[in-house]
């Protein structure tokens, strides 16, 4: 049990990665400079406000595995965990990937697998239930870059000049 455990927590997050990299270097709609853009603004800005949650909230100061006197079920960094990093990261990708190629598909699987690596990071001990709901909320933050790009779309094109009605060509 504890290496399925593992396989969730850390392993479904090889998956995402790679998916996330595939989808998005072949099924990106539109110019892809402005969607790299875009995923890297919502990503750095996730980062950020988690690094900024995490320094002003913990709601724990130890995590799980270490209030219940017991070893970690998955790798963690040496820190008290709000927010996840994995469920940030895992988000991330998963929000990048829907906005930039509106895959339905693809989308549900990475979802389904970004949920696993949270139930993952709860069953292995390492985060709180609100540890990853935090990541999930923040990375959801991050993504308001994507708001941009819908937006772009919904704007009328300017009106191509044409010729007035009636002025057909001239027969020679």
């Amino acid at each position: 049990m504890d290496i399925v455990i593992r396989l969730m927590a850390d392993g479904a997050v090889i998956p995402v990665v790679l998916i996330g990299a595939v989808a998005l270097l072949f099924k990106v709609r539109g110019s892809r400079y402005e969607a790299y853009a875009r995923i890297l603004m919502a990503g750095l800005t996730a980062y950020l406000l988690a690094k900024l949650a995490g320094s002003i909230f913990q709601p724990e100061l130890e995590r799980p595995f270490e209030q219940l006197g017991l070893s970690a079920g998955a790798s963690y960094l040496n820190n008290p965990g709000f927010p996840s990093d994995h469920m940030l990261f895992c988000t991330a990708i998963t929000l990048a990937v829907w906005f930039e190629t509106r895959s339905k598909w693809l989308t549900a699987l990475l979802g389904t697998l970004t949920l696993l690596v949270g139930v993952g990071r709860i069953l292995a001990l390492v985060h709180t239930p609100l540890d990853v709901a935090g990541g999930i909320v923040i990375a959801a933050i991050g993504a308001l870059w994507y708001l941009q790009n819908t937006s772009l779309r919904q704007v009328q094109r300017p009106r191509q000049w044409s010729k007035p009605a009636g002025t057909a060509k001239l027969a020679k």
